[in-house]
């Protein structure tokens, strides 16, 4: 296989119930697959680790980096991010709404689901360019095609 354009490595965020965008100013970004163990070691298993397929949560996480530019796309992740906060007085419980992002890896596929934004992060120096960083959790069920 040949080597692949980190170009084409995308999170795009859901716009309008259908449609991914990229998120823009984008320079890198990176996606982590998760699969938790869970030990079941015992005297039966004579001195080796032996793990319980199957039973550990499955999680993943993204992260993103660029140059700032307060597209639509970012800026719909920052509200987005803002109306994930738990603003609840203590009256009634609040279930936080995640957004649906989509990673994808060119020639090997793309995975869709409900994100939680972890951090949103600001940056710049006097002498260079205004940056972002961002981080998302998995919040349900990821697909992949």
């Amino acid at each position: 296989m040949a080597a692949q354009k980190g170009l084409d490595v995308l999170i795009e965020i859901n716009t309008t119930g259908s449609t991914f965008v990229a998120v823009g100013g984008m320079r890198s970004s990176s996606i982590t697959l998760n699969d938790e163990s869970v030990d079941i070691t015992n005297k039966d298993s004579k001195g080796t680790r032996t793990l319980l397929a199957g039973a550990g949560v499955n999680s993943i996480s993204i992260s993103g980096s660029g140059v700032f530019t307060n597209d639509t796309q970012e800026q719909l992740v920052r509200t987005s991010f803002q109306a994930q906060q738990n603003t609840s007085d203590g009256s009634s419980s609040q279930t936080p709404a995640y957004k649906d992002f989509k990673f994808t890896v060119p020639t090997l596929g793309t995975y869709t689901g409900s994100f939680q934004i972890t951090s949103i992060e600001y940056a710049g120096e006097y002498n260079g360019e205004a940056t972002y960083s961002m981080s998302f959790e998995s919040a349900g069920y990821v697909t992949f095609a």
